[in-house]
């Protein structure tokens, strides 16, 4: 019997009782439909992730006050422990080319009859540098702005539309706490950075809210590295230690009041976290196809059963073991390759819902369809059909004429 005629005889087969057919592939279904759905949700994470990692550049580093533990609280002591003092030895680091400080004010805002709570956000020119920060309309914060405590302020993209919408921003002031601001320039949109919305903040000169504030230490300090990374970060975080006396915080009670973080750093991050998603994706569908495979060879001993005097009947005529073996084994490995099909539109069209409900409240997801994974999944999906389809058409295959003829 010809190959071909070999998968037309099996897929008649697996067309006669559609509904078991369905029932039997649904392991195999849920198996590829899951990895395909997850790898390409996670390629899409991966794919922000990466836009917002590049967007910094290789030598960007932000250094946060608070200690950092494990678990839902995260950040949980020390919000007070980055000081001006601390910013002044930091600019005298050969290993650092460029620092700007950061202060959080806390204040409402309001243009007209429109109110929102942005968050204001006091910087100096370095920070856009650091940052990668552009401006749509307008301009940036620069020297003169600071040394001269300006009240002027620009206003992330987000901001700029709960505010001015299609309107022209320049010139025109906003209210901030109790202070107006003229309004200076608008940047273009980013999204996060460092974990932070970018997007949803209005800045104004460091002098001015070091002044709105009246507080005595920093939120935030970024910077860019001159050279090595891990010779700034190991000089970084010799120097804060010296400087809060922390001697061993592996072994004393005193640990890190302060965290570095960088773009290196959540690129090793995100390779952990791939590998993870990887290992945990590669575990749940092989569960699914072992679930599946099992029983794809209980329904196929089950028609080979059914099918016990079809099969004694073409012995008696002249039928080889061989084309019998193939076209059971051809049966199993039709179901899980439709099964496996199916999984993978399903695996798609699921992926690309939860982009559509990721994007309309996070805006810069793009869906992106892994297909590795799709290529991977199939290729089990197959093996699973040839691996868990061999014993039913071994013992169709091995059925004694007589025997079989006699069966009822």
């Amino acid at each position: 019997m010809l190959l071909r005629d070999t998968f037309k005889t099996a897929f008649k087969g697996v067309t006669v009782n559609i509904n078991r057919s369905l029932l039997t592939m649904l392991g195999i279904i849920i198996g590829v439909g899951s990895v395909v759905a997850v790898s390409s949700v996670g390629k899409s994470m991966e794919g922000v992730i990466l836009s917002q990692i590049s967007s910094l550049g290789p030598k960007s580093m932000a250094i946060f006050p608070g200690q950092e533990q494990a678990g839902p609280q995260g950040v949980t002591t020390g919000f007070d422990s980055l000081t001006f003092e601390d910013l002044n030895e930091l600019k005298k680091l050969k290993s650092i080319m460029t620092v700007a400080p950061v202060i959080f004010v806390q204040a409402d805002t309001s243009y007209g009859r429109e109110e929102g709570s942005p968050r204001i956000v006091g910087v100096t020119p370095e920070f856009f540098e650091n940052q990668k920060l552009s401006a749509s309309t307008g301009r940036l914060i620069d020297e003169e702005d600071v040394t001269g405590a300006k009240a002027v302020a620009v206003l992330g993209s987000d901001a700029l539309d709960k505010f001015f919408g299609s309107q022209d921003p320049l010139g025109k002031r906003i209210k901030i706490g109790e202070t107006y601001y003229t309004i200076i320039g608008a940047m273009d949109p980013v999204g996060s950075q460092f974990g932070q919305n970018v997007d949803d903040r209005i800045l104004i000169p460091f002098s001015v809210a070091k002044n709105v504030s009246s507080q005595r230490y920093l939120n935030l300090i970024t910077l860019q590295t001159a050279g090595s990374f891990d010779l700034a970060f190991d000089e970084i975080r010799m120097l804060l230690r010296y400087r809060h006396g922390i001697s061993n915080p592996e072994n004393d009670e005193k640990k890190d009041d302060f965290m570095v973080h960088s773009s290196e750093q959540a690129n090793q991050i995100l390779g952990s976290v791939s590998l993870g998603l990887t290992m945990f994706i590669t575990t749940v569908a092989a569960i699914s196809l072992i679930v599946g495979g099992i029983g794809i060879m209980n329904i196929m001993l089950v028609t080979v059963a059914e099918r016990t005097q079809e099969i004694g009947l073409r012995k008696a005529i002249g039928g080889r073991r061989r084309d019998i073996l193939l076209q059971f084994l051809a049966e199993s490995v039709l179901l899980t390759v439709i099964g496996g099909l199916i999984g993978i539109v399903a695996g798609v069209i699921f992926a690309f819902f939860i982009a559509e409900i990721v994007e309309l409240y996070l805006g810069s997801y793009r869906f992106a369809v892994s297909v590795q994974s799709m290529a991977v999944a199939f290729i089990m999906a197959t093996a699973t059909g040839i691996i868990f389809g061999l014993s039913p058409a071994r013992t169709a295959a091995n059925l004694h004429p007589i025997e079989a003829l006699r069966y009822e």
